[in-house]
């Protein structure tokens, strides 16, 4: 079975075949992930490791923990499963008819003349 590790303080410059190069003397890598800003591209410095063999991933991590990889130590452990929200996505406002802001007995946002005078 596969275990996931968490690898944090990377350098912004570090890719995955960096990575994935030095947690592969420990064994088999499923997989190497540097994770990225969506719109820049750039690392947000921090990744994982997926590795085949649980013992690998154990001794991986005792003997990575506080290594520099491309100049900086980093910081490794296990991974967390990221953490469910029971809150829906979307309708911010929290109201049935489409808007969050300004409701002065109107269906609609704030305007002009939704207050009364």
């Amino acid at each position: 079975m596969s275990k996931k590790i968490y690898v944090g303080n990377l350098n912004y410059r570090t890719t995955e075949d960096t990575l994935s190069s030095a947690f592969s003397q420990y064994g088999e890598i499923v997989s190497a992930v540097v994770i990225k800003d969506k719109f820049t591209e750039q690392s947000k410095g921090f990744g994982f490791i997926e590795m085949a063999d649980d013992a690998a991933a154990d001794a991986a991590i005792a003997d990575m923990n506080g290594k520099e990889v491309d100049g900086r130590r980093v910081r490794v452990n296990i991974a967390e499963d990221k953490p469910r929200t029971s809150r829906p996505r979307g309708d911010f406002g929290g109201r049935s008819n489409g808007g969050g802001y300004g409701d002065r007995n109107s269906n609609h946002g704030g305007g002009y003349n939704d207050y009364r005078y």
